[in-house]
């Protein structure tokens, strides 16, 4: 039930103050008021939640406990070479995920493949014609733009982050090809810090890094 102590509307709140009719209008000023609202019985949720959004990441969790999709055995954690230096090995995980965009795991962890027995350095990668790139990382999906962007890429990491990736988010999101996604990934596959949130199944849940129990 609503009790309205104030309606904050002077004819209104004279009119049902007065024992005889009143004609709007006609009452002495007063001054505005506040609508107090009550409810009786009934706590108000302070913030919308999905419904048994509980139960269903219970059951995403234990779907995903076996860790045998593609995305665990190919996916970028997978794909870099890890005896190679740590720089090496961070621009393979940002290559890996510019791949993977539009692209089945099995797709991009062969393409990495073909690349790393190329040669998968920034280095290689800015002096490689587009030709020879293209043909190494097809067929995954729009691999004439991701030539194009792999390799504008790699002049930037190599002019400012002497072959390196950057690590911070702000800095990852500015090299062509790549989105807040791709930047939160690398940053948790290659620098081993949580910086954001991903999408587990169909639900959107906090990031927890690969390298913590």
């Amino acid at each position: 039930m609503i009790n309205i102590f104030d309606t904050g509307e002077d004819d209104i709140y004279y009119f049902l103050q007065s024992p005889v009719p009143v004609t709007p209008g006609t009452h002495p000023a007063r001054r505005r008021g506040q609508v107090k609202v009550e409810y009786d019985g009934k706590v108000e949720p302070k913030h919308w939640e999905p419904p048994d959004w509980c139960k269903q990441l219970g059951h995403v969790r234990q779907m995903r406990s076996a860790r045998d999709a593609p995305v665990d055995l190919m996916g970028a954690e997978k794909c870099y070479d890890t005896h190679a230096p740590d720089e090496v090995r961070r621009y393979q995980v940002l290559v890996s995920l510019m791949l993977s965009s539009q692209t089945r795991d099995q797709v991009t962890s062969a393409a990495l493949q073909r690349l790393r027995a190329h040669g998968c350095t920034v280095d290689n990668i800015v002096n490689i014609d587009d030709d020879t790139l293209g043909q190494l990382i097809y067929p995954v999906g729009f691999w004439r733009t991701k030539v194009k962007y792999l390799k504008q890429t790699s002049v930037i990491l190599q002019r400012e982050f002497r072959g390196d990736i950057s690590n911070t988010v702000e800095g990852l999101v500015r090299l062509p090809g790549v989105g807040p996604k791709m930047a939160h990934l690398a940053m948790d596959i290659a620098w081993h810090q949580v910086s954001g949130i991903g999408r587990y199944g169909s639900y959107t849940v906090e990031v927890r890094s690969l390298h913590t129990p």
